[in-house]
């Protein structure tokens, strides 16, 4: 069977080494006879997964001993409300910051549980010549106190991903979802990372929840027990079962990152993919980035076909290729490529001859 290259935005593909692994376990885990699905989660072999895992996210990302990191329910959608329940108590007040669909989607949640008179936003994307691009407003020059600033700084629908830091006189709280792993960044710069694994860590229901101690000092308002980030702290992630095989899975991709390099070589090899693969997108006249070059997600690829005429027929045959879920979102359309750390070098390499090839077959 010829190699087929996964490019679905989410959930999206695993390591092989961790599917491949995963698999030969999968009936008898840790020489325990049984399945890591079937063993308690409070079990002292599970536990040592869990502490396992914690510890190596913490080295992966060089983790504050200030912060605590949580393995929670609900996927991202999840924790937009969770941060809004655990910070915004009190009446307090937050400023979200609005580049794409899922910030935005961050905004309307919010605005449903704290009341949109609490609720500030700030659109920071703008076309100029075309391309769309960020503009991050000085934060400092606005007189206003927030419990927080909400940011996503990459987002997966339009292909727009912030690299600059916010310089933010609030705890800075970022929906790292689709990127959280891809490029080294500074966790002392934010008051809480949150993310829905099924990107870059594991399988969909389980999400990472990294927070600084002071945050858990602000007044809550009322709120599910699961989603309590400070029941979530006194109980080891585990105030009630938790989604033990997404933990599992998340435990083995974070050993297959230390294993190639840790989160620096990940990166390196991710600036390389998003270069190919945008350089095809530029010399081509049959496809065109409506994101301005500064501001290009390293993670999900965005582009059009200059013909649309010829977008189904351009899926059609990366398909037979093996180059599958290019499909770009229903509320934009085009193509998009979403290239986590998952997809090797081999599978970009792949997509960029198919459309080298299909454009000049079409021109």
């Amino acid at each position: 069977m010829s190699a087929i290259f996964n490019f679905c935005a989410g959930p999206a593909m695993l390591p092989q080494a961790v599917m491949q692994k995963a698999q030969q376990e999968l009936l008898n885990w840790n020489d325990q006879g049984v399945s890591v699905m079937e063993i308690s989660h409070r079990s002292k072999e599970f536990i040592a997964l869990t502490e396992e895992a914690e510890s190596n996210l913490r080295q992966l990302m060089e983790i504050p001993d200030n912060y605590h990191v949580l393995f929670m329910h609900g996927g991202g959608r999840g924790q937009f409300s969770a941060v809004v329940n655990n910070f915004l108590g009190d009446n307090g007040k937050a400023l979200y910051l609005v580049d794409g669909s899922w910030s935005q989607a961050a905004v309307e949640e919010a605005e449903k549980l704290a009341g949109k008179d609490n609720i500030d936003t700030i659109n920071i994307v703008e076309t100029i010549a075309g391309k769309r691009q960020v503009t991050i407003p000085e934060l400092s020059q606005i007189d206003k106190d927030y419990r927080y600033v909400h940011y996503c700084p990459n987002e997966t629908v339009d292909g727009i991903e912030i690299f600059d830091n916010l310089n933010s006189p609030w705890p800075v709280i970022a929906d790292m979802s689709s990127n959280i792993l891809s490029r080294q960044i500074d966790v002392s710069q934010f008051g809480l990372i949150y993310a829905g694994a099924q990107k870059n860590i594991g399988p969909s229901g389980l999400s990472i929840v990294i927070v600084r101690d002071d945050l858990l000092a602000l007044p809550c308002l009322p709120q599910s027990s699961i989603m309590d980030y400070r029941l979530a702290v006194k109980n080891d992630s585990m105030y009630n079962t938790p989604p033990t095989f997404a933990w599992y899975l998340a435990a083995e991709v974070f050993s297959w990152l230390k294993s190639v390099g840790g989160v620096a070589e990940m990166e390196q090899r991710n600036i390389e993919k998003a270069k190919r693969l945008y350089a095809c997108i530029d010399e081509l006249d049959f496809y065109v980035s409506g994101v301005a070059a500064q501001n290009r997600s390293r993670m999900n690829v965005t582009f059009q076909l200059t013909n649309s005429e010829l977008d189904g027929k351009f899926l059609a045959e990366a398909q037979a290729a093996g180059l599958v879920a290019l499909k770009g979102h229903r509320m934009v359309g085009g193509m998009r490529a979403s290239i986590y750390n998952a997809m090797p070098l081999e599978g970009v390499d792949a997509l960029v001859t198919f459309m080298t090839e299909f454009a000049a077959k079409n021109a």
